[in-house]
């Protein structure tokens, strides 16, 4: 469990950060590794704490706290120390099938539950975890492992994201034999388009893809299921299919002038900027030279504001309905809860460092959506809100405070507002039922849908979410898919 006084002796030391005026020249990732004696020590820092919350993955005051994976955290940060970096890799890989893609977008939920977190500073789990999947990548050990024998059984996996690729590569391994279809140009769902190159290079995203390949994991991109081949051809020709086609449905701004040019969502404009990338040309959609306001202040939101700066926008603005939350945990927030605290983001520090201030306007919406003559989006008109209780309900709910109203130069609206669930279209394509959330819902098991052979993970089941969270969903989804061919022998 690392070293018993490691925690006492090594301050923490997380992998260093560019410069953001320098980072912002390209889209390269902007992290940088420590060395392995430096990532030795920060894994000699994890405790013997008896009850190792990190790989709980438990609910703590109404939030997950903890990895949904359990990741055997202690035991492949022992391994680490002892310099047994092999040995911390089979660990790993126990449980994570892609430690190279949460050991850079997690949010480390691992972290937030580390005992050493309760007096001090969490052990760099995260990029504990990187190291080690990196080094496997370098060393070689992680190869393609094509399974010595096939079931018979062939799985279809709508959806390329984490929740597809997991859900692939565990009946992948079963001996089933897998088909993944993904309606974009490219594998890998958000986590090619979704999650810009500076997060997660997309080199990294290919690299699996190609391993998954080599284990004979067929994809067939550029094919929308449930449009371009029906639903019931997939039903027919695969014993069992897994919809893990996400919650792809954004929240929309209803607002006087929404139909004006220049309104995007997020993740439009995100994929626009990473297609752009890959093909060295210019996006379609670009924020160069554009005051660019963005409503919504969470990952999505903070990706869109790092993209624009290095598009080259003259200015950009990110909006958030709700107040400021503290800077440290509050008393009503102990560990191991996750720590409800305002967090400057990678996007928020380049926008520090290039306009001289913090981009986020707290507790303020966009009321009204300016347009020019030929119809495009000249400004939009803000609103300050503040909370009160519904005289109903009794629930608190954000109204505007009259007077508050303020005009914000515009050109290019950014709408990252979440999602609301996964699109329509497939569900009706396979006649599967959506809840209120506009979720997929399970009715034969946890993941089993009401059509026979039919089964949802990630978040066209769960609603929007982590990667991690992805991940977990599907495996346990491949879990019951593989108990369910099996029992039709």
């Amino acid at each position: 469990m690392g070293k018993p006084t490691g925690f006492m002796e090594y301050d923490r030391v997380a992998d260093t950060c560019r410069p953001p005026k320098e980072r912002i020249a390209d889209y390269a990732e902007f992290h940088a590794p420590q060395s392995k004696a430096e990532r030795q020590k920060q894994a000699a820092r994890c405790m013997n704490c008896g009850v190792p919350f990190c790989q709980s993955g438990e609910v703590f005051g109404g939030m997950v706290s903890g990895c949904p994976l359990h990741n055997l955290i202690p035991e492949f940060n022992d391994e680490v120390f002892g310099g047994h970096w092999h040995e911390a890799l089979v660990r790993l890989q126990k449980t994570n099938n892609f430690p190279e893609f949460t050991g850079r977008v997690c949010p480390a939920l691992c972290e937030a539950a580390c005992t050493c977190r309760m007096n001090g500073d969490a052990v760099t789990v995260r990029d504990n975890e990187l190291a080690i999947i990196e080094e496997g990548f370098a060393k070689g050990w992680v190869q393609a492992r094509v399974p010595a024998v096939r079931s018979g059984k062939r799985v279809a996996v709508v959806g390329s994201g984490p929740a597809g690729l997991a859900a692939a590569d565990q009946l992948n391994q079963r001996g089933h034999s897998v088909t993944v279809f993904e309606r974009e140009d490219r594998p890998g769902g958000l986590l090619m388009y979704g999650i810009p190159n500076m997060k997660l290079d997309k080199t990294i995203v290919a690299r699996r893809i190609s391993l998954m390949e080599a284990e004979g994991v067929v994809f067939r991109t550029g094919v929308d299921v449930g449009r371009d081949i029906p639903a019931n051809e997939i039903m027919a020709d695969y014993d069992a299919v897994v919809l893990a086609c996400g919650s792809k449905t954004p929240r929309d701004l209803r607002v006087p002038g929404r139909e004006a040019e220049g309104v995007a969502f997020a993740v439009d404009y995100l994929t626009c900027a990473t297609k752009a990338l890959l093909a060295n040309d210019v996006p379609a959609l670009s924020a160069k030279g554009k005051n660019v306001v963005i409503v919504g202040g969470g990952d999505t939101g903070n990706d869109c504001l790092a993209t624009a700066i290095r598009q080259g926008c003259q200015s950009a603005v990110q909006l958030e309905m709700t107040a400021k939350l503290p800077d440290t945990p509050t008393e009503q927030n102990p560990w191991p809860q996750w720590p409800r605290v305002c967090k400057t983001d990678y996007g928020q520090e380049e926008a520090i460092a290039v306009f001289g201030c913090d981009p986020r306007k707290y507790q303020t919406t966009v009321k009204e959506i300016m347009a020019d003559e030929q119809g495009r989006i000249c400004g939009v008109r803000t609103v300050r809100l503040q909370t009160e209780a519904d005289k109903k309900t009794h629930r608190p709910r954000m109204v505007e405070i009259p007077g508050s109203e303020e005009t914000l130069p515009c050109e290019l609206l950014l709408i990252a507002a979440g999602f609301v669930g996964c699109e329509a279209y497939v569900a009706e394509a396979f006649g599967a039922t959506m809840g209120e959330r506009g979720t997929l819902c399970p009715a034969g098991g946890q993941f089993r849908l009401a059509p026979a052979r039919l089964f949802a993970a990630g978040d066209a089941r769960r609603g929007q979410s982590l990667v991690v969270w992805a991940i977990a969903e599907g495996r346990a989804c491949a879990a019951e898919v593989d108990r369910f061919l099996l029992s039709e022998y």
